[in-house]
């Protein structure tokens, strides 16, 4: 199940990670630049409010006694000098209560700023925030002056200025509007490198991933060019490397397996011709061993049994190196699939001993000589390692061929299954000096595959080997027509053991 990391392309998830990094980058440099331009402007405005309010409250000298009305004029002169906005003065002495605005401001100043303003004799200030809106507070006690000492000393009468910080925030929100809309276009800016560098990050991957499929299509001289001294450099540099190395173990193992090929190849060529004369010589002791005494006469027979046996495996051999070095081709012809079969059967004398199922009509294009060997082996291993009635099938399935070779004995070992096809290969170690060479039911699977099928072994339910080959009727495009005139001659030989060889091709 594929993950979420691999539902987007390499490409993707670089140009998301850039611009992530630069949206993280814009938005941490817009909240410093936010912060540093918010604390700039409201300590200016603070700072300068603060100062001029000092100075007014050391200024201001009240008559006394205080009278509410004259002290609110007072307050309104010096609410006209207020910098840097308008402040609204607010007066406190004792139970006395004045204030220069229409509008009462006592409900901002909290209990804290009034205490502080009371007992220090430098004032105090803070920033209130009270529905919604923000406020500068400062406090400051008018002090009076002792002649005998020449000291101030507080004259119980302290001032209030409340500041509205309207035009401050404006100016913040400003520069919150300011980066957040500069935010959008810088992205897009970000993409533009973030696409560039993508492309160049994954230039080399693709070429890797190029170099990787071309080596998977046999291409072993594929190579990356190296560029740069960077990490990918190095990769592709490590990569061409061990394609060489590559390209040198299996050209060795080429060059092996050609040898091999041409030695078997070559071994069965010049065994041929003796054997050819060795099969002459023993079929004409066979003749006279009923006149030989007994010893000399089993000598005889297991003389020419063992050659019998040597020819078939020469014969064998010789077909699979034809089959390895890919010198073997299809000549096809369209046939009656059901007379192919009883022509198999009747040209070894099976047709007494054989259960058959062939209906007529299934016109099949194949090679007659190849489809004999598949037939004859496969019958010939149910014969001599199965148990009779041994049952051929043959059926329609889809565009394809079905033949079945069903015998009642029992059955394949379950650890032999995956190695019944292999070369050399027979199911009971007890038969190691079979008549069988182990290469019969390679050469068929050889010989299916040339045609375009397939062929499965399995055991059935009722019991016994079932052998299932499926041919296409079409047959395979790189066949050739049949020649005008007889078909090749179709071999003829012993049956074969179950992983053995039976006729050969």
């Amino acid at each position: 199940m594929p993950t979420a990391a691999s539902a987007f392309g390499l490409r993707t998830r670089l140009v998301l990670a850039f611009l992530l990094v630069a949206a993280v980058s814009a938005v941490t440099t817009a909240a410093l630049t936010y912060r540093e331009a918010r604390s700039a402007v409201l300590v200016r405005a603070q700072d300068t409010a603060v100062a001029s309010f000092r100075e007014e409250a050391d200024r201001f000298v009240p008559s006394l006694p205080l009278e509410p009305e004259s002290l609110r004029w007072n307050l309104y002169d010096i609410a006209a000098r207020a910098k840097p906005h308008p402040w609204i003065v607010f007066a406190e002495y004792g139970s006395l209560r004045a204030s220069s605005g229409d509008r009462p401001v006592s409900g901002v100043l909290t209990a804290e700023l009034r205490r502080t303003a009371h007992t220090s004799p430098h004032g105090t200030f803070e920033r209130v925030v009270k529905d919604g809106k923000a406020y500068l507070t400062i406090g400051m006690p008018v002090m009076t002056r002792v002649v005998a000492g020449g000291r101030a000393v507080p004259s119980g009468l302290v001032l209030f200025a409340v500041m509205p910080m309207t035009n401050e925030e404006v100016d913040i929100d400003a520069l919150v509007t300011a980066a957040r809309d500069g935010a959008l276009p810088g992205l897009a800016v970000a993409l533009v490198p973030a696409l560039l560098a993508a492309r160049s990050v994954l230039r080399p991957v693709r070429e890797l991933r190029r170099a990787a499929h071309s080596m998977g299509g046999g291409q072993l001289d594929t190579r990356i060019a190296v560029r740069g001294r960077d990490e990918m450099a190095a990769l592709a540099s490590t990569f061409n490397e061990s394609a060489a190395r590559l390209e040198h173990s299996v050209q060795e193992l080429r060059d092996a397996g050609t040898r091999a090929r041409r030695f078997a190849s070559d071994v069965s060529h010049e065994l041929r011709t003796p054997l050819a004369g060795m099969l002459a010589v023993t079929d004409v002791l066979d003749e006279d061993a009923g006149t030989l005494d007994p010893d000399t006469a089993r000598a005889v027979r297991l003389i020419s049994a063992e050659t019998g046996k040597l020819a078939v495996l020469v014969e064998d051999l010789m077909e699979i190196s034809r089959f390895d070095a890919r010198a073997v081709s299809l000549v096809t012809d369209e046939v009656d699939a059901a007379e192919a079969v009883r022509s198999t059967l009747s040209g070894r004398q099976w047709l007494d001993r054989i259960r058959t199922e062939l209906p007529e009509g299934f016109r099949i294009r194949l090679d007659p000589r190849r489809f004999d060997v598949i037939v004859a082996n496969l019958v010939g291993n149910a014969l001599r390692h199965g148990a009779e009635p041994v049952t051929v099938r043959l059926s329609k399935r889809g565009g394809a061929l079905i033949v079945e070779v069903h015998d009642n004995g029992p059955g394949i070992a379950p650890d032999a299954l995956p190695h019944i096809f292999d070369r050399f290969y027979k199911a009971d170690a007890a038969r190691a000096r079979s008549s069988g060479s182990g290469l019969g039911l390679a050469i068929t699977e050889e010989n299916v595959r040339l045609h375009g099928g397939t062929i499965h072994a399995r055991n059935a339910r009722g019991g016994g080997a079932l052998f299932t080959v499926e041919l296409p009727f079409e047959g395979p495009a790189s066949a050739t027509a049949a020649p005008d005139g007889p078909l090749p001659a179709q071999a003829a030989g012993p049956p074969d053991s179950r992983g053995g060889t039976g006729p050969t091709a």
